[in-house]
């Protein structure tokens, strides 16, 4: 299992971690949106769409659906139909390192889509390559299946689901702290009071949030 991270934000997570952000290019088509859960993996290359067909018939309820388009940019592997499919088998949500067709229809029907945009030409069942389950690569980022997906508005981060929940405790808590600190912008202190100076050992001294913080390095 693994813990709820409805009110976990990427962007927070980017604070402290370094590794498992996809590109800021794959970027969603409904940007009110948040999802997490485990990644189904599919490996889908050039015009072949038929790892998608078969994933998508063995998805189960809470899945994300993360497809490697290993370099094409040219066709949408994902639709209306597609849409439909995942909806009905309970699929969270997609994550394609590619484009998708048929916005209207899946802005329409509430499902949310990372991407990196539209294209009119679309793969065909072809029957001749690609991969469920495996290993992909996905925005620049290595994904397994059962590896954990947070997508919002800001983008995409893969988990481990070993360091999932220490890494959601340290993001709730910075933005526990970060409320406090508009707060005390709002009653009257400036930036300069608020953030700390800082000198490291070797370089030139640098200002800090002075929330007594403890981050997890990752």
């Amino acid at each position: 299992m693994f813990p709820d991270l409805s009110l976990v934000e990427t962007a927070t997570l980017g604070h402290f971690l370094h590794d498992g952000f996809m590109a800021p290019t794959i970027q969603p088509v409904l940007p009110d949106r948040r999802i997490f859960g485990p990644a189904l993996t599919v490996r889908l290359p050039g015009s072949d769409g038929s790892a998608l067909i078969e994933a998508l018939s063995v998805a189960e309820a809470g899945q994300i659906v993360v497809i490697d388009r290993c370099g094409d940019f040219r066709h949408a592997c994902w639709g209306a139909v597609t849409t439909h499919a995942a909806l009905a088998r309970g699929v969270l949500g997609a994550v394609i390192d590619g484009f998708i067709t048929d916005q209207a229809a899946v802005t329409a029907l509430g499902f949310p889509v990372w991407c990196r945009g539209r294209s009119p030409i679309t793969t065909r069942n072809r029957q001749m390559a690609g991969e469920v389950g495996g290993l992909v690569s996905c925005g620049g980022t290595a994904v397994a299946a059962g590896d954990i997906i947070l997508a919002d508005e800001n983008g995409v981060v893969v988990l481990d689901p070993a360091t999932v929940a220490e890494h959601a405790a340290t993001a709730l808590h910075l933005q526990h702290a970060e409320a406090d600190l508009i707060r005390r912008l709002q009653a009257g202190e400036t930036l300069a009071q608020i953030i700390a100076p800082e000198r490291p050992a070797n370089g030139p001294k640098r200002r800090f949030p002075n929330l007594n913080l403890k981050l997890s390095k990752g």
